[in-house]
């Protein structure tokens, strides 16, 4: 899996969310000396990826370019941003990871994409502890009608919308255990975090001071 991904597989940054439990911008919010933002970006570039930008509330052209949410949608959840950025990618693969998990380990990622492209999978996602995390996620492009119809009915919470988009092809939604990853050598996180602090959302400034201790408590550990 060492191959570049870029070209079978584009990678977008989710960052539409309206960040009220924060009361800012989490994508501006600095964490170890950066912007969440740039970490997003910097785990899919790690992973091998192009990166763009999707449903971003604020400018934030200047860490990648960017898609907007539909003007029709705007505003209604993590699909107002995915549907725009399938539409707009060529790529096969795509990949999605939000703004707020900079613990994501970038080899979980590129796992997920060699997955979906050998399973065929319509939907490749992981589970951490036997509970399935939304993102990050792999989405084949070929979903994108079903998933945009979710975005236009009453429904739309992202799993049930993966499982309708798999079902409506006939492909599987496949969910990888992390732990089994980690057993076989699949997965590795250079910062030695936990599998679960890798979906560590920085949604609240109680979630950063965390994400912050575990991160000065590692490198405690490693010095």
């Amino acid at each position: 899996m060492s191959q570049p991904l870029a070209g079978t597989c584009e990678g977008f940054v989710l960052a539409g969310g309206r960040s009220s439990r924060m009361g800012k911008d989490k994508a501006q919010i600095i964490f170890n000396g950066a912007p969440l933002i740039q970490h997003a970006v910097g785990i899919l570039h790690a992973a091998g990826l192009e990166a763009r930008i999707a449903g971003a509330r604020t400018d934030l052209s200047g860490f990648a370019a960017t898609v907007v949410d539909d003007p029709a949608y705007p505003g209604l959840g993590p699909l107002s941003g995915i549907c725009p950025a399938l539409d707009a990618s060529a790529a096969r693969f795509v990949v999605f990871v939000p703004v707020d998990l900079p613990l994501l380990p970038a080899s979980l990622v590129r796992y997920l994409v060699h997955h979906a492209q050998v399973a065929d999978s319509a939907i490749a996602l992981a589970s951490v502890g036997g509970f399935v995390e939304t993102f990050p996620v792999v989405i084949d492009r070929a979903a994108a009608p079903a998933l945009a119809a979710s975005l236009r009915s009453a429904n739309r919470k992202c799993l049930s919308a993966f499982q309708t988009a798999a079902d409506a092809l006939s492909k599987p939604m496949s969910v990888v255990s992390v732990e089994l990853l980690l057993q076989a050598g699949q997965v590795c996180d250079p910062g030695g975090f936990s599998a679960q602090a890798w979906f560590l959302s920085v949604n609240t400034p109680e979630d950063l001071i965390r994400a912050e201790g575990l991160r000065a408590h590692r490198v405690d550990q490693i010095s």
